[in-house]
């Protein structure tokens, strides 16, 4: 809980990402976030919308086609980064030494997201914190068909890209004064963004302690 909490302060500095970085530094965000086994805690899905929401007040100085492209590019690319590392590195990623970077329950997380919905996951994983950081590289441990992969990588960036920042974009052009209320839509994409994860943590738990007393009758 204390991890998430941690996390959860990081986050809430997406829009000053935003504005002090500007255009690159988000689409590095994005590259590390979609593919690098670091990058989990990275701010993802309200980070996209409020880029376009920036767009659309003139606060990030870029127009929406080239921050879209940009930004699926970066998904794109940062999915392929992941998936390569998955399958250079295979179990090993499980047998890797814990760190305050790095923990081995996020990579089984993933590993039962990614069971459990197969190569899809890297479409509806793009919306769930975490999972967005290991779903490709788990497909790479378990060698995905790379035709397969690359359709699931395209096809989940450009819905997950388009979807969030042309509704930020939209949003910002229609109703400008919702600008001044960035820190409810933070803390709403937020809540949405880790339930899942809370949900599958409290079932993953409900199952321990299942066995756990099977175990001991």
């Amino acid at each position: 809980m204390q991890e998430f909490w941690e996390s959860f302060s990081q986050l809430l500095d997406a829009e000053a990402l935003i504005k002090s970085g500007g255009f690159y530094l988000v689409l590095f965000i994005v590259f590390a976030e979609t593919g690098l086994f670091f990058g989990f805690f990275l701010p993802g899905d309200y980070l996209l919308f409020l880029a376009g929401l920036f767009c659309a007040s003139g606060l990030l100085n870029v127009d929406i086609t080239t921050l879209c492209v940009g930004l699926f590019t970066a998904g794109v690319l940062g999915n392929f980064t992941g998936y390569w590392f998955g399958w250079r590195t295979g179990p090993m990623l499980f047998k890797r030494k814990e760190t305050w970077l790095f923990k081995r329950r996020y990579v089984v997380m993933a590993e039962e997201f990614y069971h459990k919905y197969g190569g899809p996951a890297l479409i509806i994983g793009r919306f769930v914190p975490i999972i967005r950081t290991f779903a490709p590289i788990l497909a790479g441990v378990v060698r995905l068909n790379f035709r397969k992969f690359v359709l699931y990588n395209v096809s989940g960036a450009a819905i997950w890209v388009l979807l969030l920042t042309l509704s930020g974009f939209f949003l910002g052009r229609e109703f400008p004064q919702i600008i001044h209320y960035i820190e409810y839509i933070i803390i709403g994409f937020v809540v949405i963004s880790f339930m899942p994860i809370l949900i599958a943590l409290i079932r993953r738990k409900m199952r321990l302690n299942r066995k756990k007393a099977n175990i001991e009758d």
